[in-house]
């Protein structure tokens, strides 16, 4: 097992999804191009194509191709956003970890947002998937927009040191967002990095929030920049042991 670095420059994304996929593909890569420093990227859900329920199979098409491109493009960061895929004969609604040109971990959107209507679009994922997954010794976890609200899943990611949530998070719910995303870092003693759509009727609120519940956020912005400081885990769960 490879031991932990001291510390990670991460970004948390806040962009908003042009009706035209190949304009949000390339401003993710300018984003890319543009924080090459960072070496943990999240991009907000779906921020491809959208929910574009109107064109599934053409949304899904896209997604297909653009990771194709984003696994030549990207080598040494990590990349993390979802994306809508097929699978056998329905979609879903995927998150994929990209990392030295290769997807390293795949997490189907288990909790689905009926006031969404995503229940009738997606085929929900298993919840046993939701797992804790390591890259160069440091113990990653996803939640996907709504699943934030799910306690069980929770308990489904105890012990990661960093939670990465990829979420569409409307503004009238604003609120909840920003007090699920710090309870989650202060119950977890972690760090949560969240990349939330900056589309007009969404809460942008991308935040970076510390095991302390400290955090870096400004819904001017379309990249909210932070460090990851593995040293500042260990003081939180050595000074509250939560065996």
């Amino acid at each position: 097992m490879m031991s932990k670095p001291k510390t990670l420059e991460v970004a948390a994304l806040q962009l908003s999804t042009s009706p035209r996929y190949q304009e949000n593909l390339d401003q993710l890569l300018s984003h890319l191009y543009t924080h090459q420093d960072k070496y943990l990227i999240v991009a907000p859900e779906v921020c491809l194509t959208g929910f574009d329920y109107a064109h599934m199979a053409t949304a899904a098409k896209f997604s297909a191709k653009a990771l194709k491109i984003l696994k030549k493009e990207v080598d040494e960061q990590i990349v993390v956003l979802t994306l809508i895929l097929e699978e056998g004969d329905s979609f879903v609604n995927q998150a994929v970890v990209i990392h030295k040109h290769k997807v390293l971990y795949r997490q189907n959107k288990v909790k689905l947002f009926k006031l969404g209507d995503e229940d009738l679009y997606f085929q929900a994922g298993k919840k046993k998937k939701i797992q804790c997954f390591e890259i160069e010794g440091v113990k990653y976890a996803i939640l996907i927009c709504f699943e934030l609200r799910f306690k069980e899943l929770w308990k489904h990611i105890e012990g990661a040191d960093v939670v990465l949530i990829s979420s569409r998070w409307g503004k009238v719910r604003k609120n909840h967002l920003e007090i699920l995303v710090r309870a989650l870092a202060v119950m977890n003693q972690c760090y949560v990095v969240l990349a939330n759509s900056a589309d007009t009727d969404m809460a942008s609120s991308s935040s970076i929030v510390s095991p302390f519940g400290s955090y870096v956020i400004d819904d001017t912005l379309d990249t909210i920049e932070g460090t990851v400081d593995f040293r500042e885990i260990k003081k939180m769960r050595r000074y509250i042991v939560m065996d």
